[in-house]
């Protein structure tokens, strides 16, 4: 397997715990990932047109459900509000149908926003569940192999002897496969210390990229964001800090001063739709790719994963 982040763990982990045989090769260990960004709220945000995506977001809600009853996992069930500035009869996320929502009145929404609706998901601390992931994986007797980066995927089938590649490189595989359709959404996030608050906030405006989010995990709160589609920087830039430090102490006045722990970017893997397909290798291989999941690749991974490891198996035979 190629890919260590949320989406190859994952698949990884369904493989291993088949009874299959399977090593994960990647650039970067798990909680170096562009994943250990997320925020991550469950929801099909950034994801391309695909009949499929429905069924693995419901999947997706089921198991990290499942999970919050478990600590060490780093899910929770979370209430809290989605806003918008511009006016529209539904959040900007239709969610399930197993997520109520209730309209919020104006006058209890923050300043500048004008419709808003509460909701209850599960909300994800990316650096536990990767952690989490990890061990699971390791644990069903799945090996991670020392961190290596491939120049194209052609040498990386050329050099693995396993009878079946599962490809999961997120943004990477724009130079990987290589797949020019793939774009990253570059987020910037700022990590810092809770203040007390216990509900997650997201807010929409007028431009489809103008975001704001608050989303808590214990003593730490995640603030964002940024969504820059074609920006591949991963360093942190200090004004748009600043920038999503004000925006968020409008939405939450708690949220002024608050002590600053880290900067986090990461490169959200956007395509027109997600790629889940098998094929064969020059030498009559199985390869199968899972990847372009834009910024729900936490909400997808439970469904693709299953998806891809049928495939994986179907091809071995």
């Amino acid at each position: 397997m190629i890919g260590a982040g949320v989406s190859g763990l994952t698949t990884g982990i369904c493989l291993a715990e088949a009874g299959l045989s399977v090593a994960i090769q990647a650039a970067e260990p798990p909680r170096a990932t562009t994943s250990v960004v997320a925020g991550a709220l469950w929801g099909t945000h950034l994801v391309g047109e695909d009949e499929r995506v429905p069924g693995w977001a419901d999947l997706g809600y089921t198991v990290l459900t499942e999970l919050a009853g478990e600590p060490a996992t780093g899910v929770h069930v979370s209430e809290g509000l989605m806003a918008v500035r511009v006016a529209q009869d539904e959040p900007p996320e239709a969610p399930n149908s197993a997520v109520p929502v209730a309209y919020m009145p104006c006058d209890e929404l923050p300043p500048g926003y004008v419709a808003g609706w509460r909701l209850t998901a599960p909300l994800v601390s990316m650096p536990d569940y990767l952690g989490y992931l990890e061990t699971r994986f390791l644990t069903a007797g799945g090996r991670l192999l020392e961190p290596r980066k491939f120049a194209t995927l052609t040498g990386a089938v050329r050099q693995s002897e396993a009878r079946v590649i599962v490809n999961c490189p997120g943004s990477g595989a724009r130079d990987l496969v290589p797949d020019p359709s793939v774009v990253a959404v570059r987020g910037q996030v700022v990590v810092a210390a809770n203040p007390g608050l216990t509900e997650f906030f997201v807010g929409n405006g007028a431009d489809p990229d103008d975001l704001t989010y608050v989303f808590p995990h214990g003593d730490t709160v995640i603030l964002g964001g940024t969504q820059e589609h074609g920006r591949w920087s991963r360093d942190p830039d200090p004004a748009t800090a600043a920038r999503i430090l004000a925006a968020c102490a409008v939405v939450e006045p708690r949220l002024r001063g608050v002590r600053v722990l880290e900067h986090r970017v990461g490169l959200r893997p956007a395509r027109p739709q997600v790629r889940l397909e098998a094929e064969m290798t020059a030498d009559g291989r199985g390869l199968v790719h899972n990847y372009g999941h834009g910024g729900a690749g936490i909400s997808l991974s439970w469904g693709c994963a299953q998806d891809a490891a049928k495939l994986a198996i179907a091809a071995l035979g």
